[in-house]
């Protein structure tokens, strides 16, 4: 059952906060019929040290590269978004939350060219557990490859994160869902795997990592480089390169990446289980390193916390 959005609570729309239920777009604005906007899923953890958001920089900083490369020019400074995003956090009285913050092409016409649309920005916020459940953390999930390909650079620029991208997206996961899966595996144009519908994800093989590499249509995630980067550092051989069906068939192990994935396990693909079936050796030690990470257990990752509550 998927969990509907709690409809409570104020959003920061247009520089203002507003209740959440009078938080509207005009149904011709351009946004919505051709799809023109980017945005950010990022998370904020309750810890024992306070509240902290997650590369909070990082996430603010992509964004604005997706916009460019759309010609979307967002009216609020780095700065002012990044102070809007923990304000609208605080005036919900969250301690964690799922933040999602967007800027698209508002009402004016509805030619393609946008040229002359406001760009309208929105930051919503809201209690979200596991995107996969909780039992999928430990247990893993099962996934299936995707007759869907993920899109190809040629098409779009793969690395925005923008709203009319995830059709894509959309369409490998009721594929998966309609089939009795937990989730999609989409591969490139040249048959290499690329990501999940919303991930980017892993194999392990002989105690080494593998993961797509850019040139693979990925989305380059945040989680993606905190986990190569907390892998290499925890004395793991991280490789990223093209990656086949069968190398991810034959791997020791496997896990998904994402602010809403976080690091879950993938026991199974097309009724093939993958090693012992559960979650491996290497997965178990990332992913705990993750979640000492974003919980402010690891002083030398505290650098990707920012301070909500100062």
């Amino acid at each position: 059952m998927v969990e509907k959005l709690p409809e409570a609570g104020k959003i920061w729309y247009k520089g203002e906060f507003v209740e959440w239920k009078k938080a509207k777009v005009h149904v011709l604005s351009h946004g919505l019929h051709y799809g023109s906007g980017v945005f950010e899923g990022i998370r904020c953890y309750a810890t024992e040290k306070g509240s902290f958001i997650f590369r909070l920089k990082e996430h603010v900083d992509r964004m604005y590269r997706s916009a460019d490369l759309y010609k979307m020019e967002i009216p609020y400074s780095k700065e002012e978004l990044k102070e809007a995003i923990k304000e609208t956090v605080r005036i919900n009285g969250l301690d964690a939350c799922y933040i999602r913050p967007i800027a698209f092409y508002g009402y004016h016409h509805l030619g393609v060219n946008p040229a002359g649309c406001p760009v309208d920005c929105a930051i919503a916020v809201w209690r979200w557990g596991t995107y996969l459940g909780e039992e999928a953390l430990e247990r893993g999930i099962r996934c299936t490859f995707s007759p869907w390909r993920r899109i190809d650079p040629n098409t779009l620029p793969v690395t925005a994160k923008a709203t009319g991208h995830y059709l894509n997206s959309m369409l490998a996961v009721q594929d998966a869902k309609e089939r009795g899966f937990d989730e999609a595996i989409m591969l490139d144009n040249s048959g290499y795997v690329a990501e999940g519908p919303g991930e980017n994800i892993f194999a392990v093989k002989n105690a080494a990592l593998y993961t797509p590499a850019v040139e693979s249509s990925i989305l380059p995630g945040i989680t993606r480089d905190s986990v190569i980067e907390l892998a290499q550092d925890t004395g793991y051989k991280v490789v990223e390169k093209p990656v086949t069906k069968e190398e991810l068939l034959s791997a020791d192990e496997l896990f998904f990446t994402g602010t809403a994935a976080e690091v879950s396990p993938i026991r199974e693909i097309d009724n093939v289980t993958i090693g012992e079936g559960k979650r491996g050796e290497v997965t178990g030690v990332i992913q705990r390193k993750f979640f000492d990470v974003v919980n402010a257990k690891e002083e030398k990752y505290m650098r990707w916390l920012e301070s909500v509550y100062e």
